[in-house]
């Protein structure tokens, strides 16, 4: 099994060292096709009016000055030559990707990618707490993650999901389970913003998030219930937004 492995932190962050670990766990054909700089934040956008800048860093290990979906493109349509991947890992993200945060993460836009391109494609993301922000508990992630990914792809992965993974804050024993689960939704107060001042006196601006507001009771059998709780959360996003009820309300009023 060919595995493409990219992420948005950027390819020196340690989350890539993670993903390669439960990557090769899986197989011994792995490859490396991460930004040169960290592109946390960039949803799914597409470099259409700068060139892409490549580098190879080591064996099977390149970076791309570009957005992890340029990199799983430059992956899948130029570096792999004719042998196409059979799976996409994104991440490991530092951070978990759960409820709106999945419009937003440039870890969940590769494995999206990876997913339009025709290939079963797996977002990961480690959670961390105050405590471990600046040292996340990539134990779990590698624990828990070959197994999920192997139990998933037997499965079988639809042809237009995407499976966004995330492994709660806490050491591998103390994880309580998986769980299949839906995206969640916090209240509309987690973002913030942040107005300082530069050396001139000149206003700057930076987007923050409310921990308060972020801590409300999740709703049951969504990603941030899940995360906790202490369970490994496993949610199917499908490529297709459509409302279909929604689409069927305006049927009968816009005919």
């Amino acid at each position: 099994m060919r595995i493409l492995c990219t992420n948005d932190d950027g390819i020196h962050a340690p989350g890539l060292q993670v993903v390669e670990q439960i990557a090769r766990a899986l197989s011994d054909d792995v490859w490396i096709v991460a930004p040169e700089l960290d592109q946390s934040g960039v949803s799914h956008s597409l470099s259409l009016n700068d060139p892409l800048r490549l580098r190879e860093v080591s064996p099977r290990h390149f970076a791309v000055r570009g957005t992890p979906t340029d990199c799983v493109i430059m992956g899948a349509r130029h570096i792999l030559g004719d042998k196409l991947p059979d799976l996409v890992l994104s991440g490991v993200n530092k951070g978990r990707n759960v409820a709106e945060d999945v419009v937003y993460s440039g870890t969940i836009a590769g494995a999206l990618e990876g997913t339009i391109l025709g290939f079963p494609s797996f977002a990961l993301s480690q959670e961390f707490s105050i405590d471990t922000r600046n040292a996340p508990l990539w134990e779990t992630a590698l624990k828990f993650g070959p197994d999920i990914i192997r139990k998933v792809i037997d499965a079988g992965v639809p042809r237009n999901t995407v499976v966004n993974v995330n492994f709660p804050s806490c050491m591998p024993d103390d994880v309580k389970g998986i769980r299949i689960t839906r995206q969640g939704k916090r209240n509309q107060g987690f973002l913030k913003i942040d107005r300082r001042h530069d050396g001139r006196g000149n206003p700057y601006f930076w987007i923050g998030f409310e921990r308060a507001a972020m801590m409300d009771t999740p709703a049951e059998g969504t990603d941030l219930a899940a995360l906790a709780a202490r369970y490994v959360s496993v949610t199917p996003l499908r490529l297709d937004r459509t409302d279909e009820a929604f689409s069927e309300a305006l049927a009968a009023t816009l005919k």
